[in-house]
């Protein structure tokens, strides 16, 4: 998905030689809502009924959590208005060269496409689907990487909750991220030495953004025509007072128990624990291979060193000391990157499991006393 999305996006050009303006200035009172170099740092992100709709429809067609696609809107004193959106197609290999520049073709020929009718064009970010509040992926942090690198402002990245929408909560978050991630995903550094340096944790990759959905009169005035009942017509042409219609019908998912995710949220969890101790075996593994690299070049070195000493003392030349790196490969220190998105991930699962459970114990006390009286 990262190298698909990376692809169409404008590559960073040259600044050119700035010429004498030849246009009007921008009037005082405007300055600082016309933000034409980027100055005024995103603080909010203001998400339309529209795109809402869209991404929701989209998430729940897609089988699980794949769903994705780029969103479309402008920046304005310091508010990322996002007012559209469109899906991409999913392609299952991210190394797929065929699948990569089909998904850009895609993409571009649906930018060409909204700039022909005059609707908004300017890529600000993208969205993705999740489950169970776990979004700490690979591919989720490179293209929100290479978002950061090319996009004004950076860009933002939009995580809508599948899980949630099942039980009748529309979960929308933004995040990006770090200044401090982005400093060592510069580097590709993420030895222990980095993470310590960055302070770099799991909780610090990204940080969350303030969202408002906002809704036009006329698209709350559609909604509030099909949640309102209305009065059946009679045989006789008069209302019928019995009984009412509504084009949706009433939901009764807050008096579900909610218990029908407890035990794939414990699946998840055990999963991520497993992957988890395979990573960390893996880092043991290679962290004893590098320390058995280090003890053999420390050992020729001191060896070195004494030969040179005795030769010294026997009035010998001492022999010329070696390039021990050429000697011994020493292999570098393993990234920590995916061990720190696994413990994101059974951070966010724990946290899915603690609210479902919680609110699905109370809903059982009131069942029950309920059913007692």
């Amino acid at each position: 998905m990262a190298a698909a999305i990376a692809a169409s996006l404008p590559a960073p050009q040259a600044a050119p030689t700035p010429a004498a303006p030849t246009y009007e200035a921008i009037p005082a009172s405007m300055s600082k809502v016309i933000d034409i170099e980027a100055d005024i740092p995103v603080k909010c992100v203001q998400l339309d009924g529209l795109v809402v709709s869209k991404i929701v429809k989209h998430s729940r067609e897609s089988q699980g959590s794949s769903a994705h696609g780029l969103l479309l809107g402008l920046d304005i004193d310091g508010v990322l208005e996002i007012s559209n959106s469109f899906a991409l197609p999913h392609h299952f290999n991210d190394d797929d060269d065929k699948s990569i520049k089909g998904v850009a073709r895609y993409q571009a020929s649906m930018l060409r496409s909204l700039k022909e009718v005059q609707v908004d064009d300017s890529v600000v970010g993208f969205y993705q689907a999740m489950s169970l509040g776990s979004f700490y992926t690979m591919s989720l942090v490179e293209a929100q990487a290479q978002h950061q690198e090319r996009l004004r402002h950076g860009g933002i990245v939009i995580v809508h909750d599948i899980s949630q929408s099942a039980r009748g909560n529309a979960s929308f978050r933004a995040f990006r991220l770090t200044r401090a991630f982005l400093d060592a995903w510069r580097r590709q550094n993420f030895s222990t030495d980095s993470l310590i340096d960055h302070r770099l944790t799991f909780s610090s990759i990204v940080e969350e953004i303030p969202l408002r959905i906002r809704t036009n009169p006329l698209l709350s005035s559609f909604l509030e025509t099909l949640s309102t009942p209305a009065p059946t017509v009679g045989v006789d042409g008069k209302p019928a007072t019995a009984s009412t219609t509504a084009a949706l019908p009433p939901s009764y998912s807050s008096l579900n128990l909610g218990l029908g995710n407890v035990s794939r949220n414990l699946e998840q969890i055990i999963d991520a624990l497993d992957n988890y101790k395979v990573e960390e075996g893996n880092l043991a593994y290679l962290q004893r291979q590098i320390a058995r690299e280090k003890a053999k070049a420390d050992a020729y070195v001191q060896k070195r060193k004494d030969e040179n000493a005795s030769r010294i003392a026997q009035g010998l030349a001492p022999l010329p000391e070696e390039d021990v790196s050429r000697l011994f490969k020493i292999p570098p220190e393993p990234s920590r990157l995916e061990s720190m998105l696994l413990l994101g991930r059974i951070d966010a699962y724990s946290k899915s499991l603690e609210e479902t459970s919680s609110a699905g114990m109370v809903k059982m006390y009131a069942a029950k006393g309920a059913y007692e009286v």
